[in-house]
């Protein structure tokens, strides 16, 4: 009978003969060693072999037809290409501005279908057939947009990076408001939003100047409001 509280002999593996693992401090110090400099010389040896068997497929591209700006623009586009890289590169329109890439600043907002939207959060070929509306589009040097001229009356810019983003942005927040679609400040669902500064700073809160250009923003497109709702 085996003594309480031990483990009782395993015969199974090598007919009860009796292995000595113990490990000394020097020795485990010595294993981890090697280990380390293995590893650091033949670094994810498999995850390199299995790289080099893979091979990138070839892009997939596909017709796309878009109105930009009133014109019809006919491209060939890879289908991963965003609506944003699609307006700079293929057409070069590059008034629309490449921020963060990510969808958090609003450099990159278009008008689409009368509506904004971030153009490097959706792909090119998503749109086939709508009309895009660039900064470009809205005004020229020689025809400035009333948002345009707000801008330039109340310097609602400083580097400028950010504000053919915001000025897309500020012309759609006014048509939303007079279509009366809410926000999250909006406290009557029932009735139209006011056109208000609240309003107005709850909607333009995704665009966002590096240069803290806010309060000129603001007066620019209060300005333009007054028109509006004259």
């Amino acid at each position: 009978m085996s003594n309480q509280g031990e483990y009782p002999q395993d015969d199974r593996a090598g007919h009860g003969e009796q292995h000595d693992l113990s490990l000394t401090r020097r020795d485990l110090i010595k294993v981890s060693a090697a280990t380390a400099a293995t590893a650091a010389i033949y670094p994810h040896s498999s995850a390199l072999a299995a790289r080099e068997n893979a091979t990138t497929p070839a892009p997939e591209m596909m017709p796309l037809t878009l109105k930009v700006n009133g014109e019809s623009r006919q491209l060939e586009v890879d289908t991963r290409t965003t609506l944003l890289d699609a307006l700079r590169e293929n057409l070069h329109l590059t008034g629309t501005k490449k921020g963060c890439d990510h969808g958090q600043c609003g450099a990159c907002t278009v008008l689409v279908d009368g509506r904004r939207l971030n153009a490097c959060l959706t792909l090119a070929v998503m749109h086939q057939d709508a009309e895009i509306t660039t900064v470009e589009g809205l005004g020229s040097p020689e025809n400035l947009h009333p948002m345009q001229a707000a801008f330039i009356k109340h310097d609602g810019f400083q580097c400028g990076y950010c504000t053919s983003g915001q000025i897309c942005s500020s012309v759609a927040v006014l048509q939303e408001i007079k279509d009366g679609i809410p926000s999250h400040v909006t406290l009557d669902l029932v009735s139209s939003p006011e056109m208000n500064a609240d309003e107005i700073r709850e909607r333009m809160s995704g665009n966002i100047c590096r240069c803290g250009a806010y309060a000129n923003i603001l007066a620019a497109i209060e300005d333009v409001a007054e028109d509006v709702k004259s």
